[in-house]
């Protein structure tokens, strides 16, 4: 129970600790990481993202739908943060030939080049302030909570 007794189940102590600690540092990390892109990339962490998966893919080409189903964004706003990836020609936008309705994202070489330079300092940011907090067992533990946790959690 909560301290008002409003009859409405709360957290334990030790839950509110574990829940509360992974939003907070989730928080501050996220804007942290929005911040260092802006200033030293001028892109957003979301435009980050995107780069970022498209590099994995093949051919650096994915259905703007599939990069909505694995991001935090509805397929309407990653649609926008295409639009203004092409704008700047980091990405650009094909019809799907098998689906007149789809459309395809592709990183060119302009977003490849963006996504090393907003890469490089992305992965020492988050190794500086996260990462270096824990030892490689640590690490470890901490990884295969998040793999017990994924599965639990739908996409959509």
């Amino acid at each position: 129970m909560n301290d008002q007794d409003d009859g409405l189940e709360d957290f334990t102590p030790l839950e509110g600790d574990a829940w509360g600690g992974l939003l907070g540092v989730h928080g501050r990390m996220m804007r942290l990481i929005e911040r260092d892109l802006a200033e030293r990339c001028r892109i957003s962490h979301v435009e980050f993202e995107v780069l970022l998966r498209l590099s994995w893919a093949g051919n650096h080409r994915m259905r703007i739908q599939d990069l909505a189903a694995d991001s935090v964004l509805t397929r309407s706003g990653i649609s926008r943060v295409v639009e203004r990836l092409e704008r700047v020609g980091l990405v650009t936008r094909e019809s799907a030939p098998e689906d007149r309705r789809g459309a395809y994202a592709i990183l060119t070489d302009a977003g490849l080049a963006m996504l090393r330079t907003a890469r490089s300092g992305h992965v020492a940011l988050v190794r500086e302030r996260f990462l270096s907090r824990f030892g490689p067992d640590e690490l470890e533990q901490m990884a295969a909570w998040w793999r017990r946790v994924e599965p639990a959690i739908p996409t959509s």
